[in-house]
């Protein structure tokens, strides 16, 4: 796993590597394949070098005595972005980078598990870039990204579904789940899609009107 090199183009995802829950070595070597790109957040670079992965770019505020030097050493060549901006946390920090690259997509692993708070964090704040970054979350039980407005994918039946509100979210309609949506109100803490699944081999559509709503394909 010591090498992500087989895509070099800026037009691929990212890939983001957390400091939470790690997934599968089949997992994170899929999307190692792809990456043109490895940013990991600098409280988990130990546990990546660990694994043998090469990592282009080191981030974060790096306040736990942090030597430079020595990831430079072991990483040559390795870009270590120091942001000390205590208002963000690392990983959003990381999609600023990749907005401000020029990078249109990122995808993100060990961001759930261990802590709840940040876990909740990282699912949530990835609402707000919906605009700037595409960006996907992975674990070895979900894929979580935010829903555009007008959204349709092809699904094979049974497939596991959640759709989450991040706030309110106004005015869903959907086709083609078991428990349909006609133009209902979603409200996290109240009302959430939760564990809906695809009623027939084929197109799903689900459009909205206001807020931010994140889809979670789920498998146990």
């Amino acid at each position: 796993m010591s090498s992500h090199h087989i895509v070099r183009d800026d037009q691929e995802p990212a890939l983001i590597i957390a400091n939470g829950a790690a997934c599968s070595q089949e997992l994170m070597g899929q999307l190692l394949e792809w990456s043109p790109l490895v940013v990991v957040l600098d409280s988990a670079i130990e546990r990546v070098i660990e694994l043998g992965i090469k990592v282009d770019v080191l981030i974060g505020d790096f306040d736990r005595n942090f030597d430079a030097d020595k990831y430079r050493e072991k990483q040559y060549p390795i870009e270590i972005v120091h942001l000390a901006d205590q208002n963000s946390t690392d990983l959003e920090k990381a999609f600023d980078y990749l907005i401000d690259r020029g990078i249109p997509a990122a995808n993100v692993i060990w961001a759930t598990g261990k802590r709840a708070d940040h876990t909740i964090t990282n699912i949530t704040n990835i609402c707000k870039y919906r605009e700037q970054l595409k960006i996907t979350i992975y674990d070895d039980y979900s894929r979580i990204y935010p829903l555009p407005k007008l959204f349709k994918k092809w699904y094979e039946k049974d497939t596991i579904l959640s759709l989450i509100p991040v706030g309110e979210v106004t005015n869903i309609v959907s086709t083609n789940l078991l428990y349909p949506l006609n133009n209902e109100t979603l409200s996290l803490g109240t009302r959430t899609g939760s564990s809906n699944t695809v009623l027939n081999d084929g197109l799903v559509h689900i459009s909205y009107n206001t807020g931010y709503l994140l889809m979670m394909e789920c498998h146990d």
